[in-house]
């Protein structure tokens, strides 16, 4: 171990959050050793704005929740921690671990319970990667260093402290959080980690709970280099491992939302996470919905069908939560409605709690290449720049449009339908109906005539047969032709 002063590692107390000191403060006024662990130092040490920080003390998350009283709430079975509130702010508050005296794995090796605790000495060997295991105490201005870790962030390389086996064994999600860190740091990957991250490995997150695969699986959406990681995601076949029905492929679209999602990120905008799942399911779900088209079900229950399917075969793989499922279906109706929207309805549609998610994604397929979008996702990007006149006029001119388009369907369908029609003449000839007034003479100058049989080739018709009877007037059967015409 070496004791690092923390102004050459380049840290101060003028760095931190009050929140984090106050955690830190509180503990230590109570006689606990108390730390900020993991990658708030990290990012510090490397210039970066860490998100937030965590701190280790030898308290256990009883005594933690004796010092903080209400603000304090201890989570987890198989890993229990401490969650402090300070303000709007949490503090993740872990007690030192130790080694498991009596280790309860799962068959392929992964930790079900870890609740020992220990000494700082061994709770740094616990740790995943030696830069998330320096300690720095801020009012001390010290940081502790077990592994040599400060020369780890100089060369920019990650390193897993033990054997790389074991430790992916032990917590299979370490081969996402590998990839993570590499991607967000641009950190290159320590070669003994390269040796055993292969398939037959990653087949480990199986045994992953599906809800925690989506908590990672968010994490790398929202870290702000979701375009570096994902090719790494196919390269190590993560890929496979996180999404079910999706190709591991890296289509135009999907890239473009990468970018976009990076960018927001950049500029401090924020961003649903959901979004990105709908672009990566937005191929399955077509191809699905075609499948309902082509049964015959109406394009409205094969969309909400295909929808359901779509999303109940990726929860095989990564639990998407209800409300997010809701966004990720309703942006996908959304398409439907911007592409032909009726006019009296564009200005009510632009107001609709899912129009701006709908747009951004209708633009995104635009530029990507999609013909299918028809050059609206255009037309509504330039119709909220408007003002309420051009609005109006921008609606006239798409509803003489639409119409027009409509005329011109309708002609085409009707020429198409004279192209392939057939004149058939009619198995009955009937004669032009007289005047009300003559068949009124005729009927007072001659009797009814009887019921009388009429016969044509092999079978007899009576009088009064329905084929005779189509019109209440009386018929030369000379002219009346039977059976099929020559």
């Amino acid at each position: 171990m070496q004791t690092l002063h923390a102004s050459k590692c380049g840290l101060s107390t003028a760095q931190l959050p009050s929140y984090i000191l106050d955690v830190i403060d509180a503990l230590t006024k109570a006689g606990f050793e108390a730390y900020i662990v993991g990658g708030g130092v990290r990012d510090l040490m490397l210039g970066l704005n860490p998100k937030d920080f965590d701190a280790v003390t030898d308290a256990t998350p009883a005594q933690v929740k004796e010092v903080f009283g209400r603000r304090c709430r201890i989570i987890g079975r198989r890993f229990e921690l401490a969650h402090v509130y300070s303000g709007r702010e949490l503090v993740e508050v872990a007690t030192f671990r130790a080694p498991p005296k009596k280790e309860v794995t799962s068959a392929s090796g992964m930790i079900l319970r870890d609740n020992n605790w220990g000494t700082i000495e061994q709770d740094f060997a616990r740790r995943d990667f030696s830069i998330n295991a320096m300690y720095y105490q801020p009012r001390k201005g010290i940081v502790l260093d077990f592994c040599h870790a400060i020369d780890d962030i100089k060369n920019k390389t990650l390193r897993l402290l033990g054997d790389p086996t074991l430790r992916f064994e032990e917590d299979p999600v370490r081969m996402l959080r590998t990839l993570r860190f590499a991607a967000k740091l641009n950190f290159s990957i320590a070669p003994d980690i390269l040796e055993v991250f292969t398939p037959e490995m990653t087949q480990l997150l199986r045994d992953i709970s599906p809800h925690r695969l989506y908590d990672e699986s968010q994490k790398l959406f929202t870290m702000g280099h979701l375009n570096r990681v994902l090719p790494m995601l196919i390269d190590f076949d993560i890929w496979r491992q996180l999404f079910a029905d999706i190709d591991p492929e890296i289509s135009t679209f999907i890239e473009r939302a990468a970018i976009n999602t990076d960018q927001r990120i950049q500029i401090g905008k924020t961003i649903n996470p959901a979004f990105f799942y709908a672009v990566l399911l937005w191929k399955p779900f077509l191809e699905r919905c075609e499948f309902y088209l082509n049964k015959g079900v109406v394009a409205a229950e094969a969309r909400a069908q295909a929808g359901l399917d779509v999303l109940k075969r990726q929860a095989t793989r990564t639990i998407i939560p209800r409300f997010a499922e809701t966004f990720i279906r309703e942006v996908w109706e959304m398409q439907t409605r911007l592409l032909s929207p009726k006019p009296q309805q564009i200005q009510s549609l632009s107001t609709h709690a899912r129009f701006r998610a709908g747009f951004d994604f209708l633009l995104l397929r635009e530029k990507s290449g999609d013909h299918s979008t028809q050059g609206m996702g255009t037309w509504w990007d330039s119709y909220q720049l408007m003002n309420t006149d051009e609005k109006e006029r921008a609606i006239s001119q798409y509803n003489r449009q639409r119409a027009k388009s409509r005329r011109k369907a309708s002609v085409d369908d009707v020429v198409e339908s004279k192209s392939v029609s057939v004149e058939i003449e009619p198995l009955v000839q009937e004669v032009a109906p007289r005047s009300r007034r003559e068949r009124d003479r005729k009927s007072r100058g001659k009797p009814e005539r009887p019921v009388q049989m009429v016969t044509s080739g092999s079978s007899e018709i009576r009088a009064d047969h329905p084929i005779l009877k189509r019109k209440r007037v009386t018929r030369d059967l000379n002219q009346v032709v039977f059976g099929p015409t020559q």
